[in-house]
């Protein structure tokens, strides 16, 4: 019974250890990857050097992301700051065989019928740029300055629910820290908790 006990404990930990990874801090330079779209090509941060790059973490079955794409809030943002030059990373770090996870196809697919208007949506089923970001959450939003270095980091809003009806009356951090970096000023705040279903990695 306490070796039992004893391998419950320790698998706790191990567990743990996998999970207990934490956000680059704001400030630093942004982690670089390397991953593929729906089509094949192969994306960046780095080949974006001189211009903001958003990072989001999606997930198309978890209701925090249905609320911000069913009202079509993520994908007004998106256009917008894409019409500005902003490049916009949408991630699926999800493992295969869990919730969220897309294979090309279902990338593509779920791209127009949500009439999605981000640069890319990169596939990242080894969770190598989740884990690089301390993603644990989607959405979890990342806004990287022209020099490399992260700016932001955490919820897109202030308002922690699937409701949609809660977008009007909440602050959305990443618009507010997008506004402020492109016209020259600090961003007010740079930091929140991120809210919304778990990543599940490997």
């Amino acid at each position: 019974m306490k070796t039992k006990l004893t391998l419950t404990i320790v698998a706790s930990l191990v567990t743990t250890a996998l999970y207990a990874f934490d956000p680059p801090p704001v400030g630093t330079a942004a982690p670089d990857f390397s991953l593929t779209d729906a089509k094949g090509e192969t994306y960046s941060p780095s080949q974006y050097k001189g211009k903001y790059v958003v990072l989001e973490w999606f997930n198309p079955e978890c209701p925090f992301v249905k609320k911000h794409y069913g009202s079509g809030n993520m994908q007004k943002l998106q256009e917008e700051y894409t019409g500005k030059g902003v490049v916009w990373l949408t991630i699926d770090s999800n493992a295969p065989g869990s919730e969220g996870n897309l294979s090309a196809d279902a990338a593509s697919k779920v791209m127009t019928g949500w009439k999605t208007r981000q640069t890319a949506l990169l596939l990242d089923p080894e969770g190598k740029a989740g884990r690089a970001y301390g993603a644990k959450n989607t959405p979890n939003m990342v806004v990287i300055n022209p020099e490399g270095k992260i700016v932001y980091e955490g919820a897109i809003d202030s308002k922690a629910t699937p409701n949609p009806a809660d977008i009007p009356n909440s602050t959305n951090y990443v618009k507010v820290a997008l506004d402020e970096s492109l016209a020259g000023k600090p961003v007010t705040t740079s930091t929140t908790k991120p809210y919304g279903c778990s990543v599940k990695y490997k």
